[in-house]
C-alpha cells in the first residue's frame, strides 16, 4: 500500500470514528456542558438513535440474536431484514434494468431520426414534466401492492434520466465518422453498431450511476405508500412504533444496497469503456 493511500485511509477511518463517538455520546456531553437552549436536537437519540442501539436493532431485525436460530427466525417473520432487503434489491434491479434498456432504446431511435424526435418530442417533455412521485398512487392503483408496482415506479424514474442522456449522446456523434463509415459502404445498422453506440456509451453510463440511486428511491417511495414487504415498509413500521434505531438500520442497509449497485455499474462501465484512457488501468 502506498503512503498516499495509507494517509487517505487513515483520515477516512479517523473521520468515521469521530462521527461515531459524537453520535454515541455527543448528546449527553452537550446536555452536561451547554445550556438547554443550545443542546443540538440532531443528536437527540429519540430522533437519530445511537450507534449502539442501531447495532442491537440490526442484530434483532437480522435474526442474529434470536434464540430460535437464524433460519427459524427468517422463516417465521414475513418482513425481516433479510427478506426486506432481498425484495427491495430485486425490485430496484428490475426497475433499473427495464428503465435503462427502454431508455437507451428510445434514446437511440429518436436520436437517429429527426422525424420521430419531432413527433414524440413534445409528448416526452410533457410526460417528463410530471413529478414521478405524483404518479406512484396511480401506479399502485393499476398494479396493486405487490412487487410489480415498485418495479413500474422505478422504471418511471429511471427511463427519462437514461433516455435524455442517450438521446443527446446519439446526437453528439461526430458526423465525419458517420460519413466516413458510409463512404466505406457501411450499412445503417453497421454505422449504429460501430460508430453511434460506442460514441454514445459515455453519455449512457454518465446517466446509469444516478439512475441506480433513482431506481432505489422509486422503489422505496412505492413501499412507503403501499407495500407488503421491503425496506420502505420496514421504515414505515418502525416510524409507527417511534423506533428510530430500526429506521436507521433500514436506512444504512439501503445505503449498502445503493453502494453495491453503483459498484456493479462502475465495473460494467470500466469494462465496456476500457478503450478510454480513464478506464485503461481499472479494466
Amino acid at each position: 500500500m502506498s503512503t498516499r493511500r495509507a494517509v487517505i485511509l487513515f483520515w477516512q477511518i479517523s473521520i468515521l470514528v469521530v462521527i461515531l463517538v459524537v453520535w454515541q455520546w455527543g448528546f449527553e456531553w452537550s446536555r452536561a456542558l451547554l445550556p438547554k437552549a443550545y443542546v443540538p436536537k440532531i443528536l437527540d437519540p429519540y430522533f437519530v438513535a445511537k450507534p449502539s442501539l442501531i447495532w442491537q436493532s440490526f442484530l434483532r431485525l437480522g435474526c442474529f440474536s434470536d434464540p430460535a436460530g437464524l433460519v427459524a427466525c427468517v422463516q417465521s417473520t414475513d418482513n425481516n431484514l433479510w427478506v426486506a432487503t432481498l425484495v427491495t434489491l430485486r425490485n430496484t434491479w428490475w426497475g433499473f434494468l427495464f428503465g435503462s434498456v427502454s431508455g437507451v432504446a428510445a434514446g437511440v431511435v429518436l436520436g437517429r431520426s429527426d422525424i420521430l424526435a419531432r413527433v414524440f418530442g413534445p409528448y416526452i417533455i410533457a410526460l417528463n414534466s410530471i413529478p414521478r412521485i405524483a404518479l406512484v398512487p396511480l401506479v399502485i392503483l393499476i398494479f396493486g401492492l405487490g412487487d410489480l408496482s415498485k418495479i413500474a415506479t422505478a422504471w418511471l424514474v429511471v427511463f427519462f434520466v437514461v433516455f435524455f442522456n442517450t438521446f443527446e449522446g446519439t446526437r453528439a456523434v461526430d458526423r465525419d465518422q458517420i460519413a466516413a463509415a458510409r463512404l466505406m459502404g457501411a450499412s445503417e445498422l453497421t454505422v449504429l453498431r460501430t460508430v453511434v453506440v460506442p460514441s454514445a456509451l459515455a453519455w449512457v453510463f454518465a446517466s446509469l450511476l444516478p439512475a441506480v440511486s433513482f431506481a432505489l428511491v422509486g422503489v422505496i417511495v412505492g413501499e412507503f405508500i403501499g407495500a407488503e414487504r421491503g425496506l420502505g415498509k420496514l421504515i414505515i413500521e418502525a416510524e409507527a412504533r417511534a423506533n428510530a434505531s430500526e429506521m436507521m438500520v433500514a436506512i444504512f442497509v439501503m445505503m449498502f444496497v445503493g453502494i453495491l449497485l453503483a459498484l456493479a455499474v462502475q465495473s460494467l462501465q470500466s469494462y465496456l469503456l476500457r478503450w478510454q484512457p480513464q478506464f485503461e488501468r481499472s479494466a
